[in-house]
């Protein structure tokens, strides 16, 4: 019999290198500008029907949109806030999207 020779170890020389990289999506915001043509009382049915925010709510974001020229509305993914952004803007509304800080 013959001595066992050991097997051959088999390495590679290419180096696998990983990446994890963790893209946290930001949300988008659903701005809606004052505009001197719409009524306020309409521009909180708007968001009642749209958003299904109760009207004590819908009254506070329309008087922000007043007084402040502008309010973000709602706030979330991306394909969401372009619908949400399209419906205010059917509805008469002027409305844009925007990156959150």
């Amino acid at each position: 019999m013959g001595a066992v020779k050991p097997m051959p170890r088999t390495t590679t020389d290419s180096e696998v290198v990983t990446s994890e990289e963790v893209l946290t999506k930001r949300p988008w915001n659903v701005v809606v500008w004052n505009d001197p043509v719409t009524p306020m009382s309409v521009v909180v049915v708007i968001f009642r029907k749209i958003f299904g925010y109760s009207n004590n709510k819908c009254t506070q974001l329309m008087m922000a949109v007043h007084h402040e020229g502008r309010a973000i509305v709602w706030s979330g993914a991306r394909e969401r806030a372009e619908s949400y952004c399209v419906k205010l803007q059917v509805a008469g509304l002027q409305a844009t999207i925007e990156h959150a800080d």
